[in-house]
């Protein structure tokens, strides 16, 4: 069929080409450094042109930025379409987690390129943002059809948590999933999907948390206001997205008082870490001498991580940040993260072992645990049409008892 071609036909196919191999650069340049940090001349070089080619294809950087994200809403339709295939809710998570993880070993083998994560969606310029956000809506409501379209308000709700909770899932899986050998994945994945299908809890076990009181002395007046929101703005613009002015502005302050805080913006970013690393091993701390069973201790932590995220509180920062810092305080920064997760599973190890929790893999229960606390955040629109303890229980719920249990419907 080659040898028939139209010279068209193959210039077409020559233009296809080099413009994908420049949206798998561009995709690589964002989850390294975001969209607002990549570059034409970082992408050219990546791909093996100069600048001026790469702006044949795309004319502004917003424009490549904007195609390497509908390239990735795209994928993610495809892969939903293919598990909205499969009869019973169960089976279409199980084969959407499937895909994902076909995808991520291919990526390790080196036969495929990852697609650019979504963070920085709404630090995008109109009228690409709202076309993009529209995008990522179809997506989320793709994916809670999954669970099915018709029933009650209640239903609906529960089936948001559990649709955000797996999609957030399959995206914090490149975090964690290249510390295994691509041989283990499938292991992996069935242990992941154990979790998804039964929940953390042992039989039996309920959902009646307290919520710790987490208090901290504030060494300089304001400076936890100041904090507070930064992570705001961060998490919703990005590191790059959310300057200095936005964030002074933000708390109705001069630039001069930013610099009172902190000397540069590396230093602001990893204070907010810091904060939401400290709250994340404060409410571990609390449960190690609280009343219960090790899954009372659990859900407990959970609970309060949850109300922290839904409240005024909150939130906490998300990882997707990380991305825009020096390597050096990101190496730090991803380093306490991984001792939270394994403290996360040092507590998942003593309900185990004390037979209020169920026998899961902890260290990838755990993996788990982290990205609900991380993800949350983007619930707190949801979260404000309910009760808070509802909005907790329900979004819980997901790891505790499992994607596919009725009892949350009857608290």
């Amino acid at each position: 069929m080659s040898g028939t071609e139209a010279p068209a036909d193959r210039s077409t196919k020559r233009f296809q080409a080099k413009r994908d191999a420049i949206l798998a650069a561009a995709a690589d340049a964002i989850n390294e450094q975001s969209a607002k940090g990549m570059t034409f001349a970082d992408v050219a070089r990546r791909v093996g042109l100069n600048t001026t080619s790469v702006t044949y294809y795309f004319k502004r950087k917003e424009d490549l930025a904007a195609a390497a994200f509908e390239h990735t809403l795209g994928r993610l339709d495809a892969m939903l379409d293919a598990a909205l295939e499969e009869a019973t809710p169960e089976a279409r998570v199980a084969r959407y987690l499937n895909l994902n993880m076909a995808r991520l070993a291919r990526i390790g083998r080196g036969e495929e390129r990852d697609f650019a994560i979504l963070s920085d969606l709404r630090a995008m310029e109109e009228p690409m943002k709202s076309q993009l956000m529209s995008g990522w809506r179809n997506i989320f409501r793709k994916t809670r059809s999954l669970w099915g379209k018709d029933g009650t308000r209640a239903q609906t709700d529960l089936r948001g948590a559990r649709a955000h909770v797996l999609l957030e899932n399959s995206f914090w899986l490149t975090a964690w999933l290249p510390r295994y050998e691509v041989d283990e994945y499938p292991r992996v994945e069935a242990r992941l999907m154990d979790v998804f299908r039964h929940g953390i809890a042992a039989p039996g076990q309920g959902w009646a948390p307290d919520i710790f009181a987490l208090e901290h002395d504030e060494p300089e007046p304001g400076r936890e206001a100041f904090l507070l929101a930064a992570t705001r703005l961060i998490n919703e613009l990005g590191y790059r997205g959310a300057s200095v002015q936005r964030i002074a502005s933000e708390l109705n302050v001069t630039k001069g008082s930013f610099y009172h805080h902190l000397d540069a913006k590396d230093d602001l970013v990893a204070a907010c870490y810091r904060r939401s690393f400290d709250i994340l091993a404060d409410a571990q701390r609390l449960a190690e001498s609280h009343e219960g069973t090790h899954w009372d201790r659990l859900a407990s932590t959970i609970a309060t991580l949850l109300d922290v995220q839904f409240s005024e509180r909150g939130p906490l920062l998300r990882t997707t940040a990380l991305s825009g810092l020096p390597i050096q305080v990101r190496t730090t920064m991803i380093d306490r993260s991984n001792r939270i997760a394994r403290r996360f599973a040092g507590m998942l190890s003593d309900g185990i072992a004390e037979g209020s929790i169920r026998p899961i893999d902890p260290l990838v229960a755990s993996q788990a645990l982290m990205s609900i606390q991380n993800a949350a955040f983007d619930m707190r629109k949801w979260a404000s049409t309910m009760p808070r303890e509802r909005a907790v229980a329900f979004y819980a719920s997901t790891l505790a008892f499992g994607l596919f249990d009725d009892r949350p419907l009857a608290g």
